[in-house]
């Protein structure tokens, strides 16, 4: 029999452990200290609501599935056909390769071949490490063709601190900008956060906040770090996801339209550029021949 995502390939340090998954070289869970901090999936369930997939070559929505990249132009599958959107990329449901294993760490690898609509090829590398300091991502992309291609990069993790729901939940985002959209997902605006109720600067409670919008404009530590922090301030359990300068923006959902999350856990998906890029330009990334781009993101627990 085998799991609907494939091998598992389970990681330790601790008393922490991770689960990443052949289809897709997602992360199906982490725990530590006996706590779930990912609402994943069973072993024997197919991956729903984009849990733990990778978002490469780009994240979240391209509009019409179109766009024009050295004077051609493509055209992709509808994989969100109620919105006319192609979503979240190509590689979510291919089968990566276990390339390197140790007990704390795993690298999958995965190389995405020319296709209709991106005729383009990338070698793709993510390392998923665990230490004192919880699960590190690193991913890295790498044109192997001989033409420039487009790139962005993402991932789809839901924070949870095993609450029923989230609204109780006190929420820190470091973005000073969000991204208006409109009803497919797109986005229409850019907006200064203050006196909104997407202001998450200093920490508060969620409450009845909806969220789907990506957030920008990042503050960052002295490390170039910048963090969203989930915190229980009945339990003192704290959670946070954190990304470095490659990662220019964080899309945060609640999944209020998806029954099987419905506001249980959240979203923070670390994209390099914004949705629509591949037609906008907006923070695109364009890979010459034989060049690579890495980002790194990663997990952490803490204490209230």
């Amino acid at each position: 029999m085998i799991a609907p995502s494939g091998e598992q390939i389970e990681i330790a340090a601790r008393d922490q452990r991770a689960v990443v998954v052949e289809v897709g070289g997602g992360l199906r869970s982490y725990s530590a200290g006996g706590r779930e901090l990912v609402d994943g999936y069973r072993a024997d369930e197919m991956c729903s609501s984009g849990r733990g997939q990778v978002l490469i070559p780009w994240p979240n929505r391209l509009q019409d599935g179109s766009f024009e990249f050295g004077g051609r132009r493509h055209q992709l599958p509808l994989n969100e056909p109620e919105h006319r959107n192609a979503i979240h990329g190509l590689v979510r449901w291919a089968a990566w390769t276990a390339a390197e294993r140790e007990p704390h760490r795993a690298v999958m690898k995965y190389v995405l071949y020319p296709q209709p609509g991106y005729p383009f090829s990338l070698g793709i590398s993510i390392e998923y490490a665990l230490s004192d300091n919880g699960l590190r991502v690193r991913t890295t992309a790498t044109n192997l063709g001989t033409d420039t291609c487009p790139y962005g990069g993402g991932a789809h993790p839901y924070l949870t601190l095993g609450t029923a729901t989230i609204d109780r939940l006190i929420l820190r985002v470091p973005g000073r900008t969000v991204l208006r959209s409109d009803e497919r997902g797109l986005p229409i605006s850019t907006d200064a956060v203050e006196e909104t109720e997407y202001d998450f600067q200093r920490p508060r409670r969620i409450g009845s906040t909806t969220l789907d919008h990506a957030f920008t404009d990042l503050e960052r530590d002295h490390d170039g770090l910048a963090s969203v922090e989930l915190r229980d301030p009945d339990h003192g359990t704290q959670v946070s996801l954190w990304v470095d300068q490659s990662y220019r923006y964080l899309m945060l959902f609640s999944g209020d339209p998806l029954p099987n999350v419905n506001r249980r856990s959240l979203a923070v998906e670390p994209m390099t550029c914004p949705p629509n890029a591949f037609r906008t330009m907006d923070a695109l990334i364009r890979l010459e021949p034989g060049s690579s781009f890495t980002g790194t993101w990663g997990i952490a627990r803490g204490s209230a």
